[in-house]
């Protein structure tokens, strides 16, 4: 039987701890440890975060970014984890990256592809299929909002015009940006992104919507068309 938290020296108890040094100096494990609140009759919730953090590192995705990919029914295959921690667990993932992204929307320049991509970078980095966004601007740069367009396979994001523009024209945006991702971590385009990029261009053009910029996010790297030079300067 393990040793509960509360038989623990109170220097090494998670919330102890936490009050006494931060958040900051709490380890992974017990930064778990804390979200479950406790373990069961014979595990404490240090072994469950350890139980979880070992699962993790068998998958594709080790450590705290596991929280991100684990399903319900995967983290309620680690013993001791039901229902409702399972669902606790996927709410602190989620409650990050929204986090990540808020903190990251503050400083978007639709002129720098870097805020851009900061933005959604952990939003999609982790993405197992394709997701295609609009950004829409308005006359002075600002986000007006985004739509996501499409939710495709892992190898394509399959889109058309009007799917794009419809919703530029309702928001009467001044501008669009388009970001996908590759599942792969490899942003380079391929030769499907740079036909949808160059089609997308030229139909802008003619509704007076300019496609300010294609981005392309792959893990912590990034791709930008306009960046590269691969859209008219001019027209951002």
């Amino acid at each position: 039987m393990s040793v509960t938290i509360k038989h623990l020296p109170e220097e090494q108890r998670p919330y102890e701890k936490c009050l006494r040094y931060g958040e900051s100096s709490l380890t992974d494990g017990e930064l778990i440890a804390v979200i479950l609140r406790s373990g069961t009759k014979d595990t404490s919730a240090l072994d469950l975060a350890a139980q979880i953090l070992s699962a993790a590192e068998a998958s594709s995705f080790p450590g705290l970014l596991s929280l991100l990919h684990f399903s319900i029914p995967e983290l309620r295959s680690i013993p001791g984890i039901g229902l409702v921690k399972a669902v606790q667990l996927k709410c602190i993932g989620e409650l990050s990256r929204r986090i990540s992204s808020i903190s990251a929307r503050s400083g978007i320049l639709f002129q720098d592809p870097g805020t851009i991509a900061g933005y959604y970078m952990e939003r999609l980095r982790h993405e197992e299929q394709e997701h295609l966004y609009v950004m829409m601007a308005d006359n002075r740069n600002r986000l007006l909002g985004e739509t996501l367009i499409s939710r495709g396979t892992a190898n394509a994001a399959l889109i058309t015009p009007r799917e794009v523009f419809v919703e530029a024209l309702r928001m009467r945006a001044m501008g669009i940006v388009l970001i996908h991702n590759h599942p792969s971590g490899d942003p380079t385009p391929s030769p499907c992104d740079f036909e949808v990029t160059e089609r997308i261009k030229r139909c802008g053009e003619i509704l007076g919507i300019p496609l300010l910029d294609h981005i392309i996010i792959g893990d912590q790297a990034y791709f930008s068309f306009y960046g590269q030079g691969l859209i008219d300067h001019d027209a951002v």
